[in-house]
């Protein structure tokens, strides 16, 4: 698609400094643009970037006064550029339109209009599929799932047997939402499974990444909340409730019977213990362990996880710790020479 800077500017509602007339015709990172393509700048760490790259034009923060580039002044440069990216590159992804002729779909599913069902894909009695919605090939659903209006997908997602996902839902290739629970018990010397007879529930506007896993309940249901972001090869265990939008970043790992409130941030490779609550608005750093609970608000980082100012303080101690094993060593040696006085 070939837009002008001034068709771009009103799109997202900014201010156009420079000629309204310039063609643009593609869209790339501050690096990497090239001639005709237009980038952001939102980061003000990168702007010394304006002035070396090659794109046709910059959308930036109201508050950059100049550059040598036209510029497009925005509130939120990042979600200006995503307003862009969904408009120039519309015709990328070219959906399934239509029931495939090799999707094997039983005569006991109730699909309603518009709904696209890609080829090999498998639909299971009792299945809904709400309006609009777009089920890629390979995908799974097992009976008596409810999945709502215009959601997404992708190829080769499992959805075991009574899920129900709410309106606007997207998954990515990979995942799998309802396996079980991992519950067993030792019983004479063997492992026995306990049944998962939960469900899950995914909420409206929930995103989730490739190679998800959410289990299944024991009983009741493991809720995502509303808005909440998953991000590739999470595992989220049975009877977890996850707040309204909270972001859950890779790898991360939430334990059983965890209640997360809203806006939580898990970063990478985060791991949570079962049986606890996180708080509203805390932030789990990247690769923190955490063993209790947390309160609503507060940062949290290492092993076991702790207040981020005092996991700080903490490390800062532990990289003295070979300078402060040389002083204790002469230390020692100067004792053992006084005593030896003696």
């Amino acid at each position: 698609m070939r837009l002008t800077l001034k068709e771009i500017a009103d799109l997202v509602k900014g201010e156009l400094v420079g000629d309204p007339d310039v063609a643009i015709t593609g869209i790339s990172g501050i690096k990497e643009a090239k001639e005709g393509e237009v980038t952001f700048l939102a980061n003000p760490k990168y702007a010394y970037l304006l002035e070396t790259t090659k794109a046709a034009a910059i959308i930036t923060s109201r508050e950059q006064f100049k550059a040598s580039k036209p510029l497009i002044k925005t509130d939120n440069p990042s979600i200006a550029f995503t307003k862009i990216v969904s408009l120039i590159t519309s015709d990328y992804a070219k959906h399934p339109k239509g029931i495939h002729s090799a999707a094997i779909i039983s005569p006991n599913a109730q699909i309603a209009k518009d709904v696209a069902i890609g080829a090999c894909a498998v639909i299971e009695d009792g299945v809904e599929i709400g309006e609009g919605s777009i089920i890629y090939s390979g995908c799974y659903i097992g009976c008596r799932t409810k999945i709502g209006k215009k959601c997404l997908i992708y190829s080769n997602v499992s959805i075991r047997e009574q899920i129900e996902i709410s309106d606007r839902v997207i998954i990515h290739s990979g995942t799998v939402i309802g396996s079980d629970g991992f519950g067993f018990a030792m019983v004479d010397g063997v492992q026995e499974k306990i049944p998962q007879i939960g469900t899950v529930l995914i909420e409206d506007d929930v995103e989730i990444g490739a190679n998800v896993t959410i289990d299944r309940a024991r009983f009741d249901k493991t809720l995502i909340g509303r808005g909440t972001k998953i991000d590739n090869l999470v595992q989220i265990a049975h009877n977890v409730v996850a707040g309204e939008n909270c972001v859950i970043v890779a790898q991360a790992g939430v334990s059983g019977s965890t209640i997360l409130g809203k806006e939580v941030i898990l970063a990478g490779q985060a791991g949570i213990v079962g049986h606890i609550c996180i708080g509203d608005k805390a932030i789990v750093a990247a690769q923190a362990g955490v063993t209790k609970s947390i309160p609503a608000g507060v940062k949290v980082s290492g092993y076991p996880a702790k207040p981020h100012e005092t996991a700080l303080r903490v490390n800062a101690c532990l990289q003295r710790l070979p300078e402060l094993y040389k002083k204790i060593k002469k230390l020692e040696e100067k004792i053992k020479r006084l005593e030896e006085k003696e």
